[in-house]
């Protein structure tokens, strides 16, 4: 039996809109990186980039259960000696829900350039609208 390989001229893409409203922030993150992978397609091959463009809104309404929000941190560096930040998650969903949200769905992706590249097709957004209606997005109900 021959095993299908799709080819990256053979993948056909389609925008999906997501509602983060209500949803935990890792659950959510976990499944968007699924669909830009594309593994919720019978031609997924871990190769190439097979997935679908995903447009992610209402960030600002994602929830973290348990004490998430005063105990976790997000952490960046800023290049200079000494310059570790630390940004408390109670703060962070506040002020930047997007970047909360852009960076666990990034870090559920492969950590090489085929990842990089499926990351651009994530778009992000802090409320309802999005500047994407002429692609005309689904609306895909995560569970």
């Amino acid at each position: 039996m021959k095993t299908y390989m799709a080819h990256a001229n053979d993948v056909v893409r389609k925008w999906y809109v997501v509602d983060a409203e209500g949803m935990a922030l890792g659950r959510l993150a976990s499944r968007v990186a699924a669909i830009l992978r594309g593994k919720n397609k019978p031609t997924f091959t871990p190769n190439v980039d097979t997935g679908d463009y995903v447009i992610i809104v209402n960030t600002d309404k994602v929830v973290l259960t348990g004490k998430k929000l005063e105990k976790k941190y997000y952490r960046y560096h800023t290049g200079h000696i000494g310059g570790l930040k630390e940004i408390q998650y109670k703060t962070l969903m506040a002020t930047k829900s997007d970047l909360a949200v852009y960076e666990a769905v990034k870090g559920m992706l492969p950590k090489n350039s085929l990842g990089r590249q499926m990351l651009t097709k994530l778009k992000v957004f802090k409320g309802a609208e999005h500047n994407h209606q002429a692609q005309k997005p689904e609306v895909l109900k995560l569970i």
